[in-house]
């Protein structure tokens, strides 16, 4: 099948400028990148098409041998899309686009890079929070000190003395790339690696900075500011962009992990957004009722304890829990009544205790029997 013009597909005269192609590619790109056109299956042959006749046009040379002998002229020359993603082709043309290929599209940080962006990225960092229970019902500010690699601020983070202090780097000329062409049975085949003399930046420093030996970083100490949100859990962690450690000669920073870790509360239970609370009556004050003062997060709040309030029953306290996580709703309170148990008894407490116990509402064997269940008595009956 012949090729067609590449004049044709960018939709150029053969006598237009630079600027011209570089245009009209970069219309051509936008139209018919297959992220635009996923409903098109030819969208992704008309992307790499006009990607190689922009390869060809860009460059004086390439194009002057194509003006001369056409396809054959070039054949040699720095094509080879037919393997490469998209990523790659947009950051060989990142002169025309001015971003990679993940910030136009959504992209995250993986794919090639660009020339264009310096050094190397730093490191992710983790550091663990403790928060009490106060805390996680209504969020906190936190200021974090982190130990970590900090951009260097007597050069700025290049590594250099001064913004002079640089060339172009020789293996790759500046591309920050080196290309090695291979002919195979199926066709030439293009390896593309990162320039191992400049680590893919293209320049080389000629006097390193006299404080960060070349880095454009160095050990140090960052105070970070992080806003816990209510109804987090021990397990949860919150990620800081750009708060990690920094990267090598301008490299993006690293992401600070901040992990949540939940501190035990002297009074309070906690299960998801609800809390717990044990609350310890005398006999006199289940059996006949009371109000007794009990804590809650926001402070001291009564509660009603009704006469013959029996051990294990809970007392609900509406919206006295924890805000949930992204609004998610606020939870509640639940007291647990216990009746405590006197062990050491005077003559004259056992002389009471003692008149009551023949007492009809006192009888305990009694209440529990008229108390039973349809299923528990049928137990009764064949035991």
């Amino acid at each position: 099948m012949a090729q067609r013009d590449y004049y044709e597909i960018l939709g150029v005269s053969k006598d237009a400028s630079q600027d011209e192609i570089k245009k009209a590619y970069r219309k051509k790109a936008m139209k018919f990148h297959p992220d635009r056109n996923k409903e098109n299956p030819e969208a992704e042959e008309n992307f790499k098409e006009a990607s190689e006749a922009y390869d060809i046009l860009r460059d004086e040379q390439q194009r002057q041998r194509y003006d001369q002998y056409g396809h054959q002229g070039v054949n040699g020359g720095a094509r080879g899309f037919g393997d490469a993603g998209f990523e790659d082709i947009f950051s060989r043309f990142s002169d025309i686009f001015g971003a990679d290929i993940g910030d136009m599209f959504g992209g995250g940080r993986g794919g090639s890079r660009s020339r264009r962006s310096p050094g190397q990225p730093g490191s992710d960092l983790k550091i663990r929070v403790d928060l009490s229970l106060k805390e996680i019902a209504f969020g906190a500010e936190k200021k974090l000190k982190v130990k970590k690699n900090v951009k260097c601020d007597q050069c700025n983070g290049t590594g250099a003395e001064t913004e002079s202090d640089f060339q172009t780097c020789g293996t790759c000329n500046g591309m920050g790339e080196v290309r090695q062409v291979h002919k195979t049975m199926l066709g030439q085949m293009v390896n593309v690696q990162t320039c191992p003399e400049c680590q893919g930046e293209g320049r080389i420093i000629t006097k390193k900075c006299s404080k960060c030996h070349g880095e454009g970083r160095y050990k140090g100490e960052e105070t970070v500011n992080v806003r816990i949100p209510s109804g987090v859990s021990s397990g949860n962690y919150i990620t800081l962009r750009g708060q990690g450690n920094a990267g090598k000669r301008g490299g993006e920073a690293g992401a600070l992990v901040v992990l949540i870790e939940e501190k035990e509360h002297d009074d309070f239970e906690r299960d998801g957004n609800d809390l717990y609370y044990d609350l310890v009556l005398s006999i006199p004050d289940a059996v006949l009722g009371t109000q007794i003062e009990v804590p809650t997060l926001k402070g001291k709040a009564k509660v009603k304890v009704d006469e013959g309030t029996q051990p294990g029953k809970l007392l609900r306290m509406k919206g006295k829990g924890i805000e949930g996580l992204n609004g998610s709703g606020v939870g509640d309170q639940y007291i647990r009544v216990n009746v405590f148990m006197p062990r050491d008894l005077t003559s004259e407490e056992r002389t009471h205790i003692e008149a009551l116990r023949g007492n009809e509402n006192f009888a305990a064997a009694n209440k529990n029997d008229s108390d039973k269940g349809f299923f528990s008595k049928i137990k009764d009956v064949f035991s």
